[in-house]
């Protein structure tokens, strides 16, 4: 095993890491608003299914 076959993967990766980083940006605040908006609603829906879930297995051991 020759060291270029080493570090040829390693130079791939940060020229594709690289072209990542130069196309990301920070978003703005209206984005980063709509982001966290969305965010937060799946997390209810989600939290309200597990509580479902929960509640109903609690009654389904009860009877």
């Amino acid at each position: 095993m020759d060291l270029n076959s080493l570090i040829d993967p390693i130079k791939s990766f940060a020229k594709q890491s690289e072209r990542v980083l130069n196309i990301t940006h920070k978003p703005k605040r209206p984005e980063f608003q709509q982001i966290a908006y969305i965010t937060a609603i799946g997390m209810f829906i989600i939290g309200g299914i597990g509580f479902v879930i929960t509640m109903l297995a609690y009654v389904l051991r009860r009877i």
